[in-house]
């Protein structure tokens, strides 16, 4: 199972989601959870991709303008990845990811 950990920034921007976009979030985590576990890339669903201006950050795609940014970091057990959550909200994100 992945591990993960938030920076402020993300657990700010979340305080700010409404329910409703909190449960489709939560949906598409689980999603990205049961991709990373099979280990063979991402469901086109999510548009997983790098951050053009960021190449160390992915962005996921939650819904129509809901979009979340992670990044990978050191292993805590071995041969798990680490996902970093940056950001969330609507595209305004990609500004400071």
């Amino acid at each position: 199972m992945p591990t993960f950990e938030w920076v402020a920034a993300f657990a700010a921007d979340l305080a700010r989601l409404t329910s409703s976009e909190r449960v489709a979030f939560e949906r598409a985590v689980t999603q990205f959870v049961d991709d990373l576990r099979r280990g063979v890339g991402f469901q086109k669903g999510l548009r997983v991709k790098k951050v053009l201006s960021h190449q160390d950050i992915w962005e996921l795609t939650w819904a129509p303008d809901g979009r979340a940014t992670v990044q990978y970091g050191p292993e805590q057990r071995p041969d798990e990845p680490h996902i970093i959550w940056r950001r969330i909200g609507g595209h305004e994100i990609l500004k400071r990811p």
